[in-house]
């Protein structure tokens, strides 16, 4: 029995990520690996799937929509009056041409850090990207990575962080985006350093080699001229308001109410600043919209599959093993989140199946709440930008109009190589001082 359902789990998962990289609908396809987990784990399939899988999809749904709505209407407006394109045109000014690098990341990671959708920045940052990456003769395979690395790397488990990675945590540990203490800003900073650096080894090794800025087979280059009537100041006030007024309301109120008062208040004020650029409000709530219900579906349905595969004998025999490491309980926590991370190619989806498992457990055993925080989000961003993400594959494919073949490789160093060695370290460290 139990050997049947470790196959029908490994099987059900390798399913998973083979129909996602081959562009399958991710609900349908976390509904036919749920059906096949079901089966080979002699689950009841209706209750798997009406119950254990609905649960699963509709709790998420429930605790996170609010705010991924709020988050990707915000997102609209700071693309759609030109805010977003301001702060990348300042980067781009201050930093310079030589640094093509350092001003995408950089950008990228005011504008996430900020409470932009990563759904958004990236066809923000890549008109820039591409200019400047052509400017500086820098191979276009790597804009993927550069996107990347400031969208969702070390911006997404920063300590104060408003991105829906940092606050999951929140509601099952008890603590506020800002848990985790000056290690967690150290780790965040590990991660900056580290993966800004090997991202420039890689484009300076590919230049020295004599590759410049080719495009791929088929590609078929626009025009990407944008300008912007917005000073940078302006552009930055909304994002301002959003930090600062959710780490300070966190304080006081519930961290999900802190945030979306937060962004209602950055929404309101973002308005009224950029009222004159936007030229068609009620079609960008109708795309901010459209955003949110496109990406909480996809994460819901990775969500549900958990919840079914949660219930299987072999991932509850995965779970009593690594919460039963004596004397490497932070290290449990962190190896069964990067690995959930990692199987359902998410980083909240993975944070949304494991926590209500694991977070009653690792508590009852006397663990500081904001050590699991902050190592539970590092953790999610260790394993879940696999070829199989969500994020990764509409951002080489969609966005940059590149191959897995050309552009993966330097994404999956700055984004897994980087981050899963972070999470050892943090693991190592809140050990000893925490």
């Amino acid at each position: 029995m139990l050997a049947v359902s470790y196959l029908g789990l490994f099987i059900a998962l390798g399913c998973l990520v083979l129909m996602t990289m081959r562009g399958m609908n991710i609900i349908v396809a976390a509904i036919v690996c749920a059906v096949i987990v079901a089966l080979s784990s002699q689950l009841n399939l209706s209750t798997a799937m009406l119950d254990y899988y609905m649960k699963g999809f509709t709790g998420f749904f429930t605790t996170w929509f609010p705010a991924i709505l709020l988050g990707a209407i915000f997102g609209r407006m700071m693309d759609d009056s030109g805010a977003a394109l301001a702060i990348a045109e300042k980067s781009k000014q201050v930093l310079g041409k030589d640094r093509a690098i350092l001003a995408v990341v950089g950008a990228g990671a005011i504008l996430t850090y900020g409470g932009v959708s990563v759904f958004v920045v990236g066809f923000t940052l890549y008109p820039i990207a591409f200019e400047l990456f052509k400017s500086a003769n820098i191979a276009h395979r790597f804009i993927p990575a550069a996107i990347v690395f400031g969208s969702i790397s070390f911006t997404m488990v920063s300590p104060g962080s408003p991105e829906i990675q940092n606050l999951i945590p929140t509601t099952y540990f008890n603590t506020t985006a800002t848990a985790g203490g000056i290690i967690g800003v150290l780790m965040s900073l590990f991660i900056m350093l580290v993966g800004g650096v090997a991202l420039k080894y890689m484009a300076t090794r590919a230049k020295k080699a004599g590759e410049g800025f080719n495009l791929p087979d088929d590609y078929i280059e626009e025009d990407y001229t944008r300008h912007s009537n917005l000073s940078f100041l302006s552009a930055m006030l909304p994002l301002v308001v959003l930090v600062a007024g959710f780490n300070l309301l966190a304080l006081i109120i519930p961290v999900i109410e802190a945030l979306l008062c937060a962004m209602v208040a950055s929404l309101l004020i973002g308005y009224l600043l950029f009222r004159r650029c936007l030229y068609q409000p009620s079609k960008m709530l109708t795309l901010g919209t459209e955003n949110a219900l496109i990406a909480i579906a996809n994460t819901c349905a990775v969500v549900g599959f958990g919840a079914v595969a949660a219930q299987s004998p072999a991932f509850i025999s995965i779970v009593a093993f690594l919460t039963d490491l004596p004397g490497l309980e932070y290290a449990g926590l962190a190896v069964a989140v990067t690995v959930i991370a990692g199987i359902t190619g998410s980083a909240s989806g993975g944070l949304g199946i494991a926590l209500p498992i694991l977070a009653p457990i690792y508590q009852g055993m006397g663990l500081d709440n904001g050590a699991m925080h902050r190592i539970s989000a590092i953790a999610s961003g260790g394993l879940d930008s696999l070829p199989h993400n969500g994020y990764v594959v509409t951002t080489i494919r969609a966005i940059c109009k590149e191959t897995h073949q050309r552009a993966y490789p330097a994404v999956f160093v700055v984004s897994v190589l980087v981050t899963v060695p972070t999470m050892i370290l943090a693991v190592i460290l809140y050990s000893i001082f925490a």
